[in-house]
């Protein structure tokens, strides 16, 4: 088999992975999007270890063992950012990242409740501080 064939098929899956990073606005699918962009990483790092490997007369497979060490940590990555994810979702009550964007920043998004506007501001933050003590 030649190695346009894999390279091909890598390269159209790591722009779909690409695309699903850059367009998704859910934080489970962002994260599926990264794990093909990484299993495209693997592919190409197989196809080229076999395609060199037909040159060298005693081979070493430095391609598969990176591959092997590839989807032990895209395994980790998976975990730990579903668990943040499940977490995040959990605390907040949403996974999309432009609302959790926005109340990182201070802003509310529609349809949430804010911060009782009608109740009078009393002091600044040192004066609280200080009440608190």
């Amino acid at each position: 088999m030649h190695l346009a064939y894999p390279a091909v098929l890598s390269a159209l899956l790591f722009c779909t992975g690409l695309y699903g990073v850059l367009a998704r606005r859910n934080a489970i699918l962002i994260l599926m999007s990264v794990e093909l962009m990484l299993n495209a990483v693997n592919l190409n790092l197989v196809a080229f270890d076999v395609w060199l490997s037909k040159a060298a007369a005693e081979t070493l497979h430095s391609g598969q063992a990176l591959t092997l060490f590839t989807i032990a940590i895209a395994a980790a990555e998976i975990g730990i950012g579903l668990a943040i994810v499940l977490a995040v979702h959990r605390n907040r009550g949403t996974a999309d990242i432009d609302r959790l964007r926005d109340t990182a920043e201070g802003h509310e998004s529609p349809g949430t409740d804010g911060p009782d506007n009608d109740a009078p501001a009393t002091g600044t933050a040192a004066e609280k501080a200080e009440a608190t003590a």
